[in-house]
């Protein structure tokens, strides 16, 4: 990565973030354009995955401990279901390439992909 990306400042204290959650390896944080009623971000501390497929390939223990926070993430702060997303590239949506999963809860549609 060329440039420090803001969840590596968010990481670093420099960018302030209403954090709920931080390990050795994780931090997760609200979202500060909410997409959904909860719409938390899980982000691995480490920038050296720019994507999922990146991370699933070279270290597939960190994002099973992703998909785990966001589980027990989704259990304190909604009714423990939740939708699990992973942007890929820009024409995906994706605009931070630093690997990263949205979890949105509260109240979903089917096929609202938490734009309600």
């Amino acid at each position: 990565m060329d440039a420090m990306s803001i969840f590596t400042a968010i990481i670093a204290r420099e960018i302030p973030a209403d954090i709920v959650f931080e390990s050795d390896t994780i931090i997760a944080f609200r979202d500060i354009a909410p997409r959904a009623p909860i719409h938390l971000l899980v982000v691995p501390k480490t920038e050296e995955y720019a994507n999922v497929v990146e991370l699933a390939a070279g270290d597939p223990a960190l994002l099973a401990e992703i998909v785990s926070v966001a589980k027990d993430l989704a259990r304190e702060h909604a009714d423990g279901e939740f939708r699990l997303i992973f942007n890929t590239g820009a024409n995906a949506g994706q605009s931070v390439f630093h690997v990263h999963a949205h979890v949105l809860a509260g109240g979903l549609s089917e096929g609202s992909l938490g734009e309600e």
